[in-house]
Parts: C-alpha cells; structure tokens; sequence
C-alpha cells in the first residue's frame, strides 16, 4: 500500500521495528526518506541505510541499533511534527531543541535535509519535519 505521507510512514515503520527488535526495515525510497536516513546515520541513531531495487521497487534498508545485552533501540521516541494538513516551520531563531539537546530536530531546508543544530550553525530555517531521540 501506498502512502501520501512518506515521511510519516517511514517513522512508523522504524519504530514498529524497533518495538519488535528488528535487525533491518525495508522503506520505500525517496529523496526524503534516503536524506532522513542520511541524517540519522550521520547522528548515530541507525548502523546502516543501503538503496535497493528498482524504479518502483526501490527500497532504502535501515540496519538498526541496540545497545547492550538486553538489546534496547537506540531510538527511544520518533514523532512527525509537520504533516500534510498542518506544515511547522521554524526560522533560524526558533528551531526546537529536542530534550535540550540531547534529541534532534530534523529539518528541511533550503541547503537540505539537515538536524536542528546545523541549521542553528548555518543560521537557516526550515520545516521542522519530525523529533528524534
């Protein structure tokens, strides 16, 4: 099945496999989705993220991350905060700090998909697309 919402189902998808302690998830490829996975590898929230398939079979695989013995997800919490129906934007002075810094922001922006701090550092806002941590 199709969704309107790629950014939304990717997110579902990520936790839904956290919460049953998946090693991977499959999620249909788009530039979106292929610069959020960026992100959260560059952050350090998922191990891996390769492109698979083709045309409309693409697919981005997410190696996820747990830590310790008792495998806990990195990843405690994923929330879309711009929707379809309600967009959020953010200019450069109020972009959220996520559990004072310890979560991320990821941003969408004129320079890009980035996290909330490189979009502090480079002094650009955007649509504020989900929080992380």
């Amino acid at each position: 099945m199709a969704s309107n919402d790629t950014i939304s189902d990717m997110l579902t998808r990520i936790r839904n496999a956290t919460l049953a302690r998946h090693q991977t998830v499959d999620i249909p490829s788009t530039k979106m989705t292929r610069s959020i996975a960026t992100v959260l590898k560059e952050e350090g929230f998922i191990a891996d993220s390769t492109d698979g398939g083709e045309g409309i079979e693409r697919k981005i695989t997410i190696t996820l991350k747990y830590k310790g013995k008792t495998r806990q997800p990195i990843i405690r919490k994923l929330s879309r905060v711009s929707k379809p129906g309600l967009r959020v934007y953010s200019n450069r002075k109020e972009l959220p700090r996520v559990l004072g810094g310890i979560g991320i922001a990821i941003i969408s922006t004129s320079s890009g998909v980035m996290t909330d701090r490189d979009a502090r550092r480079q002094g650009i806002g955007g649509e504020v697309l989900c929080y992380i941590y």
